[in-house]
């Protein structure tokens, strides 16, 4: 969907804080055409997450931020239970949930148990990317979905490169909001992270998200 001049309506404090973006979809290379013909940007590939049994691709949206492509890695099944991001059910490729940047996740994890939000483990994951460069991160528990992840799963990328660094340029994130049926419980949690994201009352939960393009300035969700 193309949009025209319309404003960004994401603050400095949440464009700071937004490292990825998850677009979920049942086969990776559909997945990689459905956001070339949206953006007119072909994504990089990005690696695969053998334990997740999981694949992905990558278009830049800034210095530190991207967005990510994921589809299930037929070579490999998950280690433990289904593949994050309900990437074992059939249907429509979407927009699924966010990463939000964050170091001291431990203690991250604490407080938002402490205001009931539950973010799950603590876990630590790696890749290899397509130059044979591994990378390693830590991050909460991606099968540990908050309000139909409106809520982010928290990063912390340690001493790895960006992934950013090395994804396919060209398109700038330039607002994230989202709408829910419950968005005042859904903006109480998020006010436990400092977390400015606008939630408004919408029929069914889904994350909006406008980028700046060779296509113009269009509307992923």
């Amino acid at each position: 969907m193309c949009l025209h001049d319309v404003e960004p309506r994401m603050s400095p404090e949440l464009v700071s804080r937004v490292d990825h973006l998850v677009y979920a979809t049942g086969e990776l290379y559909r997945g990689i055409a459905e956001i070339e013909q949206l953006l007119g940007i072909r994504a990089s590939l990005g690696g695969r997450h053998p334990a997740w049994g999981t694949q992905n691709a990558l278009v830049g949206l800034g210095s530190r931020c991207y967005l990510e492509i994921i589809a299930p890695d037929p070579e490999h099944s998950p280690s433990a239970g289904a593949r994050p991001f309900d990437l074992d059910q059939d249907g429509p490729s979407r927009l699924v949930g966010w990463a939000a940047n964050a170091t001291e996740l431990e203690q991250l994890r604490a407080v938002a148990c402490r205001s009931g939000v539950t973010l799950g483990d603590v876990l630590s994951a790696s890749r290899q990317r397509p130059d044979g460069t591994t990378l390693r991160w830590t991050l909460t528990d991606l099968c540990c979905v908050v309000a139909d992840g409106i809520i982010p799963f928290f990063i912390d990328w340690g001493r790895s490169l960006h992934p950013a660094s090395s994804a396919t340029t060209g398109a700038t994130l330039v607002s994230l909001r989202a709408q829910h049926p419950n968005a005042p419980e859904v903006r109480e949690m998020l006010r436990a992270f400092a977390l400015p994201l606008s939630v408004t009352t919408g029929p069914s939960p889904a994350l909006l998200a406008e980028i700046d393009c060779p296509m113009g300035r269009v509307l992923l969700r």
